[in-house]
This record gives C-alpha cells, sequence and structure tokens, in this order.
C-alpha cells in the first residue's frame, strides 16, 4: 500500500467530487493535507461497547466558533470534528496522524481508519496529557490526513457515522 503523493492528492481534491471539501490548497503537504479543527465537544456521560451493541456518550458543544481560544486542562479530554469534508472513493483509505506541534505541547490525538466509501467530517479525540493547560484556536491546523491506495477493493464504508455524525 503506497502513500499518495502531492500531486495526485492536488488532482484529487480538485476532482469533482473533490477529495477534501473546505480545504485550502496551501494546506497540501508533500505526504498529506492538514486538517483543521472546526468544532470541539465535551463528554456529557460514559459509554459501552459491545458485542452486539453500543452506546456512545451524549456531548456538549464546547466551542465552534472559528477564531475562538478554548482552553483544554491537563488530562482533559475532548473530541474534535474538522472543518474539512472527505469523499474517499472505492481505491483509496486514509488515516489521520497529530501535527507535531501538538506533542511539542503535550498533546495528542487519537484516529481510526478512514474507510473507502466514507463521506463527511472526521472525528476524533484529543487529550492533554500535560500538567499544563493547553490553548487551542478553533481553525487551527492540528492533523495531517495521509491517503493510501487500496488495491482490489469491493466493500465501502457503510457505518453508523457515514455523513460526519459525531456520536
Amino acid at each position: 500500500m503506497s502513500v499518495i503523493g502531492y500531486e495526485k492528492i492536488l488532482e484529487l481534491v480538485r476532482g469533482n467530487p473533490s477529495l477534501i471539501e473546505n480545504s485550502e490548497e496551501k494546506n497540501i503537504q508533500p505526504s498529506g493535507v492538514d486538517i483543521r479543527a472546526k468544532c470541539i465537544y465535551k463528554l456529557k456521560n460514559g459509554g459501552f461497547i459491545g458485542i452486539k451493541e453500543r452506546k456512545t456518550p451524549e456531548i456538549d458543544v464546547f466551542c465552534d466558533e472559528i477564531g475562538k481560544k478554548i482552553t483544554i486542562k491537563p488530562n482533559e479530554y475532548v473530541l474534535v470534528e474538522t472543518m474539512e469534508k472527505v469523499n474517499m472513493p472505492k481505491d483509496i483509505m486514509a488515516t489521520v496522524l497529530p501535527r507535531s506541534s501538538l506533542f511539542r505541547c503535550g498533546v495528542t490525538i487519537f484516529t481510526a481508519v478512514v474507510d473507502p466509501g466514507f463521506q463527511g467530517t472526521l472525528t476524533f479525540g484529543m487529550k492533554n496529557v500535560s500538567e499544563f493547560p493547553f490553548e487551542l484556536e478553533v481553525g487551527s491546523r492540528i492533523g495531517q490526513i495521509v491517503f493510501k491506495e487500496v488495491k482490489d477493493n469491493v466493500k465501502l464504508y457503510d457505518g453508523k457515522y457515514q455523513g460526519g455524525k459525531v456520536t
């Protein structure tokens, strides 16, 4: 599985449908695209994942105002929704990695595979693992999505979060 590079990403972003909507071309990197925080959510309660069912936590919007700064306390966990929306074709999957500036501040993100066929904004966890408060400006670049080719795929994503559902 090879990583898709700058020229191919640019071609796919300019395509119809675009691989990534609401992205800025300046955020296309040599082997991925920087993604930005659009909305931050706080968990209101716990969840459950079982063999046949699951219950994700209820959430409250912590901040969704572009340019506003929020503080994530030490050991605090939030959900982050991206400004960008992906339209994954049948032959491409993606992973999201944290920008190095995040872990230099003692913060990490928790991500999952973005399957072929998924369409919507992305949601992942963010935790301040340091002993100091961390400020985040909504709209800032926090991760990089990296695309990889998938060979002989015949099954597309049809899960619960299609369309960019947060919970």
